[in-house]
Order: structure tokens, then sequence, then C-alpha cells
């Protein structure tokens, strides 16, 4: 890993979505600003929802993202660390990101040091949220055995399935939620448990959707990283200070 340069975070591409932009259009977007920012990269960070539907078999992996994995592959054979979060989309990852394309992967929210301050990073599903329903959906997807059962049907028939579960979707219908207040933002709730057991000086979130930034009472940062349906946003940390960029 470089010993200096700037570490970036982005979430919620959603490659394959036939929604918003086109989906090859989205992923050459998404390449571009990944080369773009390689140069000036100490690390990178994909908090979940990179695909917006990913179930990987031991033999198949899904059709599609060609551009997208050899850029990140070159980017960790360079020697700058890509960190991969798991998603309510794409959840389901196995080997072959890591294998393959270098990535690191990572399944539940962490704590990091970066020049003295800390920060919390996280997708964002089901943190902190009082929708029975949603809990429950998150643990059938979760559910080991079940996703055994589910790896066993044909890959075109377990891949159609996810996408048509996907265009279903709230996101695949094109409906968005705007900020909902402190008070009933899942997400702020969740920041603020932490901060009760811990000294967090930066939270980045994905999955709200929301390209905002936000500052608690308590002195904390948060960072809703929107996502990249139609334009692309980010945020960059140059050892100094926390930036949120959103591009055009």
């Amino acid at each position: 890993m470089a010993e200096t340069g700037k570490i970036y975070f982005a979430s919620d591409f959603h490659l394959g979505l036939p929604a918003g932009s086109p989906p090859v259009e989205r992923e050459k977007k998404v390449v571009s600003w990944l080369n773009t920012i390689a140069p000036e990269a100490k690390e990178i960070y994909l908090i979940g929802d990179i695909f917006d539907f990913w179930w990987e078999y031991k033999l198949v992996v899904p059709r599609g993202f060609t551009r997208f994995l050899g850029t990140v592959a070159a980017i960790t054979d360079s020697g700058i660390p890509v960190h991969f979060f798991t998603g309510n989309h794409d959840m389901w990852v196995g080997d072959y990101l890591s294998h393959e394309c270098g990535v690191i992967i990572h399944t539940t929210p962490i704590t990091t040091l970066f020049n003295g301050k800390k920060f919390h990073l996280a997708h964002g599903e089901g943190l902190e949220t009082k929708d029975t329903g949603y809990k429950i959906l998150l643990s059938i997807f979760r559910n080991k055995p079940l996703r055994v059962m589910y790896s066993a049907l044909h890959p075109s028939i377990g891949v159609g399935i996810g996408h048509r579960w996907s265009l279903n979707s709230r996101l695949g219908k094109g409906v968005t939620k705007e900020f909902l207040g402190e008070e009933k933002e899942e997400l702020i709730r969740y920041a603020k448990s932490v901060l009760e057991n811990d000294n967090i000086d930066y939270f980045i979130f994905g999955h709200r959707h929301l390209a905002m930034t936000y500052k608690l009472k308590e002195g904390a940062g948060i960072v809703f990283l929107g996502d990249w349906i139609k334009n692309g946003s980010f945020a960059e940390w140059d050892g100094n200070a926390l930036t949120f960029k959103t591009l055009v």
C-alpha cells in the first residue's frame, strides 16, 4: 500500500440495473472514475450494492461487468487495496472477487483509523431498522442452508429470478425516498448507538441513495454516499479533510 495518497469511498453503482442510465454507460462511467482516481489513490472503498444482483456459483459467475472487473484487478495488481463491502443486492459473493480481482471483502461494518481520525464504514442495510418485514427478508437472504438450496438452481434460473426481483424493487421502479430527518433516519439512529460506545469522527454509509453530508450535535460527521444510477458521487479523504463530490 502506498505511504501517501488519497482514500476514496463510493457505493451503490448497481451495475447491471436497466434503470436510470443504460447499464453499459454506467459501467463505463465507473471505470473512467476508477482510472482517474487510481494515480492518487492510497486505498479505495466500495461500500456495497456495487452490483445490482450478484450470485456466485462455484464454477459460474454472472455475465457482464468485464470492464469493471478488469479495471479493479489492474488497480489491485498495482498495489492499491480495493475494499468491497457487501450490500443487500450483492451479499452473495464467494471467493471469485477476492481470488480473481484481489479485492478485500467485508461483510459487516468496520471501524478503522486514517491519519488519526476514526472512521466507521457500513453499507447500512438493516441497521437500526424497525421494519419487521425487512428484517425477515434479510434473515432469509443471509440464511446459509437456503443459499445452498438456491445455488442448486441452474444459473439461468437463479440469476433470472434475481434480476426480476431487483427490477420489482423500489429502486428498479425508480422510487426514491427523501431525507426523513434525524429522528426517522435509521442510519443516523445507528450512528448514535455506535457513538454511545466509541468516539467516531466520521460515518460513511451507502444504501440510502442520499447524496449528502450531515453533522451530528455529538460532533461526528456522516456521509451518505448517494448512488450512480444517473450521475455519481463519492467521498475523498486527503489525510486532513473529508470532502464529498458529485459527478455530472
